[in-house]
């Protein structure tokens, strides 16, 4: 008698019983790339059910809820939260690079210092905007976390919040710089008025959107955050210099 073989999950290796592994899910035969397949693929990622127009829709909207949802529920529907601040910050730098809008927050301060380590990292900020939001993520995390600590979320889950809030900062940022561009008028300063007004606005909705108080301390953990991470950037230029007895 012939013994039939099982088959087995190309990923676990557990025996299938049908089109799926029941062990990891695994499908037991891929679809073969094509171009309906890169469509599909195109349309899973911009699309208002799934992905990251819905998370940019969700995070403009309720961004509290959404976030809430995201770390303690549900986590399917929401673009992952790093994946999601290094697109922003991307297209945000891609649209600066191409249209030449800059943010002039560093401007003054990087030719006051002149020719030293402090100018040359506070001209790389202005210049890669996008890219340093992402630091700075780290330093309002901090902040935040201090100012809701007893809220019962841990620093990491605060971050998770912040790559969320400073990604869709970037995207309010990039589409007042294309604006300025076109306009030819200076509106890229309001956008980072919006930015961030929407920072300290998401980070209250997070944590409880009825408290007013909420409202100031998010303001206070995204405002010391940004001068903190401004500070530490300074403060490493400074030893450079000294280091290098500039």
């Amino acid at each position: 008698m012939t013994m039939t073989q099982t088959a087995k999950c190309k990923r676990c290796n557990h025996e299938l019983s049908g089109e799926f592994c029941s062990a990891c899910g695994h499908p037991n035969n891929l679809k073969r790339i094509d171009g309906r397949y890169l469509l599909s693929e195109i349309s899973s990622v911009l699309n208002f059910d799934k992905g990251i127009l819905y998370t940019v829709r969700e995070l403009l909207l309720r961004p509290g809820e959404s976030v809430r949802r995201y770390i303690r529920e549900d986590r399917s529907k929401l673009v992952k939260p790093v994946i999601f601040v290094i697109v922003c910050s991307l297209l945000y730098t891609l649209a600066q690079q191409l249209l030449h809008f800059e943010a002039d927050y560093a401007e003054a301060n990087a030719k006051a210092a002149g020719e030293s380590a402090v100018g040359d990292i506070l001209v790389w900020l202005q210049k890669n905007y996008g890219y340093a939001n992402i630091m700075m993520a780290f330093f309002i995390a901090f902040w935040v976390q201090i100012f809701f600590r007893k809220k019962g979320y841990n620093y990491f889950e605060v971050l998770i919040l912040m790559f969320y809030v400073i990604g869709a900062g970037m995207l309010i940022m990039a589409v007042f710089g294309v604006a300025e561009t076109f306009i030819g008028f200076g509106v890229l300063t309001i956008g980072g008025v919006l930015a961030y007004i929407y920072g300290g606005w998401a980070i209250a909705r997070f944590y409880d959107k009825h408290k007013k108080i909420n409202y100031l301390k998010g303001f206070l953990g995204y405002t010391i955050g940004t001068f903190t991470a401004f500070a530490a950037a300074i403060l490493i230029g400074m030893l450079i210099d000294a280091m290098t007895g500039i």
